[in-house]
């Protein structure tokens, strides 16, 4: 917790004082989640099925570039998180999720308005848990949602690689080493669902234009000549 605290100090110091000539500004948008999870159920593994989040997943960012080929950004970001679990052998299926309130840092390295590679750490709060529960496809009358629940731990430490592309696609992997649930909750029948169910989400997502510059792309200029030649400054 403190080293992402200092990480992301350091990183809006060098944005403070970076030197005139290097590129500060905000960008964000949406994000696609395809997510995932490596599943050891009391050893039992398997089971998972991929979950499709396209809502509600919004990030935004402050952007540092220090010349054509390398930058810095942080930021924050609400997205909507989790996995389904079918467990094996049974006629059990499991649906959780969380929405997340996350802090990035990370470096761009490559062309800023064309093709780079990014990567960086994050640190993601969650805030509203919910669950629900099938048995054969019939959907039970136990559907779990709570805010800031002790079922899920505190924080997630995360860290993600990705690639944005020429005019803006955006393809990013995310690994999450926090296990998903607090495996110590007790519930109030004394109880610990959790015990024993080791779960590390991991997701792809796909985005548009997360880094873009906007005031670079719709600077109003009527010398289009002028405009085609200026360099990345």
């Amino acid at each position: 917790m403190k080293k992402s605290f200092y990480i992301l100090l350091f990183l809006t110091g060098l944005a403070l004082n970076s030197p005139a000539q290097s590129k500060i500004y905000a960008s964000g948008g949406s994000e696609m989640i395809f997510s995932f999870a490596q599943i050891d159920n009391n050893g039992i593994t398997g089971g998972n099925i991929m979950r499709w989040s396209p809502v509600f997943n919004v990030q935004v960012y402050g952007n540092v570039d220090f010349g054509k080929h390398f930058g810095i950004f942080f930021g924050g970001a609400i997205r909507n998180v989790g996995f389904i679990y079918n467990m094996p052998d049974t006629n059990l299926k499991k649906k959780y999720r969380n929405y997340n309130f996350g802090i990035p840092v990370g470096i761009k390295v490559g062309n800023m308005h064309k093709f780079l590679f990014f990567a960086g750490y994050e640190i993601e709060f969650p805030f509203a848990y919910k669950e629900k529960t099938f048995i054969s496809g019939a959907k039970q009358d136990n559907k779990i949602i709570k805010w800031f629940s002790p079922r899920t731990p505190s924080y997630y430490h995360t860290v993600f690689v990705g690639l944005q592309f020429p005019y803006g696609f955006n393809l990013k992997f995310k690994y999450y080493f926090s296990e998903f649930f607090n495996e110590n909750y007790t519930d109030n029948a004394g109880n610990q669902p959790y015990m024993g169910l080791k779960a590390n989400v991991w997701y792809i997502s796909l985005a548009f234009a997360v880094f873009r510059n906007y005031g670079e792309y719709y600077r109003p200029d009527s010398n289009k000549k002028h405009k085609k030649k200026q360099d990345y400054y």
